[in-house]
């Protein structure tokens, strides 16, 4: 196992923990005034986020939530089809808007730079976990199907997932949501109660 890999294990085990820091910064930080007209995009781009957040967890079940190395079957299907990480595409949508909405632009690269270094080794640990589990179907599903950024749909083989009921769905996702409107309505104070 690389460092690489062991620093990704870490971060999947505390992902939920290591975007806290950020948001404080995001809400405590006042945003410049020159930034303000930038929040509908800003919220526009959360919306997307979760919006992918949702599709992904309806192909791939509650065990997007597990914290160990446990892993479900391998899905090909929906949003699986056009990125291998759709979960984490989702959040750097949510990183880069919440980010935008709260006016502290100089927060950007650092945002983006934090993402990087962080999901850059999840993955790493994900795709190292899923080679020893699933072997020749995940090698192809590798050659066929970009990490990050869609080359076309892409029919990989293998049986696609069936999707989660909706309930399931929103139950998986419920930290994601609730810490999504905690923060939402934290901008909205900073902004309109605080100015």
């Amino acid at each position: 196992m690389t460092a690489d890999t062991t620093i990704g294990g870490w971060f999947f085990k505390y992902r939920s923990l290591t975007p806290v820091p950020l948001a404080i910064v995001l809400v405590a930080v006042p945003g410049i005034e020159a930034a303000r007209p930038f929040w509908p995009v800003g919220l526009a781009l959360v919306l997307i986020g979760q919006g992918i957040r949702l599709w992904t967890v309806r192909h791939i079940g509650v065990i997007s939530r597990t914290r160990a190395s446990r892993l479900g079957p391998l899905v090909v299907s929906g949003p699986y089809l056009l990125v291998r990480n759709p979960i984490y595409v989702g959040n750097w949508f949510l990183w880069t808007g919440f980010t935008l909405w709260s006016g502290v632009l100089w927060m950007l690269p650092v945002a983006w730079a934090i993402f990087v270094l962080q999901h850059r080794t999840i993955v790493r640990w994900e795709e190292q976990q899923l080679l020893e589990r699933f072997g020749e179907p995940y090698a192809n599903y590798l050659k066929t199907v970009n990490r990050w950024w869609p080359n076309g749909i892409v029919v990989p083989s293998g049986t696609p997932a069936a999707s989660h009921p909706w309930g399931e769905v929103l139950f998986s996702e419920r930290g994601t949501l609730i810490a999504m409107t905690v923060t939402i309505l934290l901008f909205v104070a900073k902004f309109h109660l605080f100015s």
